[in-house]
């Protein structure tokens, strides 16, 4: 009896340790979520700071998704091989001044620059928060994984709001940047406090393990599987940042909001986008990842038919109503498109460290060039462009969902 209660006391501990890495761990990811959703609404005010018109400007969203490529790709290799709290720190102090220095810079080439440093930071906490994740608590990650991204979604809710009252008070958006900053370094500094999880690769010693195959299931048609399977990362995920990113401005420009209840209308969509990832917790569990995937597919397909229709609509009541509709059915639907395929891909493919970087590496480029394609189009064709450009996105979307799960499934029964 004596003996099972100082056990009964160290696995208790453990516990505690494992609650407290995760929190620690969700507090970076409102982090994350702040300055992810910050870029969209700051779009017009940093055009007026360098002088440069939206479709300059525009450039920000490839260099900071530049850098968020480069930083998923190392961060991947740094993780395997260095204990991942101090790295993770380090991307959280490098977030935070990169956000303090952004007002004072007056020139585009020197907004882009801080720009992929601060992807760079956002892609090495991204795949950290995920992977360290996932080594805390192995198979019963799942619902602390769907958690870790509802306060993402909730740091992206909170953003724009933080930037419209800033501007309300102060006329001033850098007070909602050095805010940010202030509330990301104190998670930074409580992750060097506590001991890094460690790879399970490296945790036995001089063994790495084989790779796990299928039977019937060819090396090329893994490949295929996994190459669409980055396709459709990279168009689902693309229409997400790009949504979120434009549509502040896009609200403005077709005159359906002012700067302040575009703001707003911003933080509808992350607020539908927090509640969706949060009810997503419990659904995880009653619908199948592939049940799950068609509805959420649906959904935004039909929001963004929706969206559509704005051009024929005019300035109306009407529209404004189908606008925020819209956006929140939008929010509705995509939040849970990337956890849920994360967990989708698992079942159907042999997931690995490479491969996860190589869906990070698809989101990073995609959100490097589909803001980009859409601020080149938003002066020359019409703000209106925004919604075509992501609604053939999810379009795009739904082919590469249909051939994933008809090749995967093959290979899967094979």
């Amino acid at each position: 009896m004596n003996s099972f209660r100082p056990a009964q006391t160290v696995q208790s501990q453990l516990e505690r340790a494992r609650l407290t890495a995760t929190a620690t761990y969700y507090a970076a990811f409102i982090g994350l979520g702040l300055t992810s959703a910050s870029l969209g609404p700051l779009l017009p005010s940093l055009a007026d700071q360098t002088l440069v018109r939206l479709n300059q400007v525009s450039v920000l969203f490839t260099a900071r998704s530049l850098g968020y490529l480069i930083g998923s790709l190392l961060g991947g290799r740094i993780y395997d091989r260095r204990d991942g709290h101090p790295v993770i720190a380090a991307a959280l102090i490098l977030v935070a001044i990169c956000m303090a220095l952004t007002p004072a810079i007056p020139l585009l080439w020197g907004l882009a620059g801080i720009m992929i440093l601060l992807g760079g930071a956002e892609g090495s906490l991204d795949v950290g928060g995920n992977t360290l994740l996932i080594w805390l608590h192995g198979k019963k990650v799942p619902p602390f994984m769907n958690g870790l991204h509802f306060f993402f979604g909730l740091g992206s809710l909170l953003s724009p709001l933080i930037i419209a009252q800033a501007v309300l008070v102060s006329d001033r958006y850098s007070w909602a940047l050095w805010l940010m900053a202030l509330l990301i370094t104190p998670v930074a500094i409580n992750l060097l406090r506590l001991p890094s999880p460690v790879s399970p690769t490296r945790e036995i010693q001089g063994v790495k393990p084989e790779p796990v195959a299928r039977s019937g299931n060819p090396s090329k048609n893994r490949r295929s599987v996994l190459f669409l399977f980055v396709l459709f990362f990279m168009t689902a995920i693309g229409a997400e940042i790009s949504f979120g990113g434009w549509i502040y401005t896009f609200a403005l420009q077709v005159g359906l909001a002012t700067t302040q209840t575009a703001a707003y209308l911003t933080s509808a969509f992350w607020g539908a986008f927090t509640i969706s990832r949060l009810g997503s917790i419990s659904l995880a569990n009653r619908l199948s990842t592939r049940t799950y995937l068609i509805t959420s597919l649906a959904g935004c397909t039909l929001s963004l038919s929706l969206l559509n229709t704005l051009s024929f609509l005019g300035i109306g009541i009407t529209a404004r109503v189908v606008l925020w509709l819209g956006a929140a059915l939008f929010g509705l639907s995509i939040a849970a498109l990337f956890p849920t395929t994360l967990s989708f891909a698992g079942e159907r493919i042999q997931i690995s460290g490479q491969v996860t970087s190589l869906f990070f590496i698809g989101v990073g480029t995609s959100g490097m060039l589909l803001p980009w394609l859409i601020g080149q189009f938003f002066e020359s064709a019409g703000p209106y462009s925004v919604m075509v450009i992501i609604f053939l996105a999810i379009l795009f979307s739904l082919i590469f969902f249909a051939l994933v799960d008809r090749l995967s499934s093959r290979q899967v029964v094979g």
